[in-house]
């Protein structure tokens, strides 16, 4: 994962919660890396991973709920980070519809090593977007924290559901977002 992805985790849990946090879940998780990222580096996905559980045992929020409440922040982040992303955009499910051909070209022009996971849209219209989400690290509670945070974003009344399925023997996320 990239490291910007790590440097916005410990800045979103010195902002939601304390620096001392921040420093008792790296102890904590005994990463290889000991904690200190770059936002251009590059790092095992299992790191993420070790921070999130420490940060659920010293919080008491479960990991899934954690990873919604990152997600949010992260989309956030990225909109005050790369502006450029949203210039041309007004709406979520645009936006949302969008991230293979547009988000992620752009991110791949940026970081070319980045291994970002995968958003097929399998039905879109004017009220609804489907999209099935594929990646090996199954961060699917964080994509839906992203989700979250894009419609908070643009300040819409989007509902989202969301089942696993399984497509060709592998497994996929499908969620489907409706506005009101």
């Amino acid at each position: 994962m990239k490291g910007v992805v790590f440097t916005a985790f410990l800045e979103m849990v010195e902002n939601q919660f304390s620096e001392n946090m921040v420093d008792d879940i790296i102890d904590s998780a005994q990463l290889p890396s000991g904690g200190a990222y770059t936002a251009v580096g590059t790092y095992p996905h299992e790191e993420m991973v070790s921070l999130v559980v420490a940060l659920s045992e010293r919080s008491g929020i479960g990991i899934p709920d954690l990873l919604r409440r990152y997600g949010k922040y992260l989309f956030a982040h990225f909109f005050l980070t790369h502006p450029s992303f949203f210039l041309k955009v007004h709406d979520a499910l645009s936006f949302l519809g969008g991230i293979e051909v547009i988000i992620h070209a752009e991110v791949l022009k940026l970081y070319p090593d980045a291994q970002l996971p995968r958003f097929e849209t399998e039905h879109r219209s004017d009220n609804q977007l489907v999209l099935l989400y594929e990646s090996n690290r199954h961060f699917e509670d964080l994509a839906e924290g992203l989700m979250l945070g894009c419609i908070a974003h643009f300040a819409e009344r989007i509902d989202i559901e969301r089942e696993s399925t399984e497509h060709g023997g592998r497994r996929k996320e499908r969620f489907t977002l409706t506005r009101r």
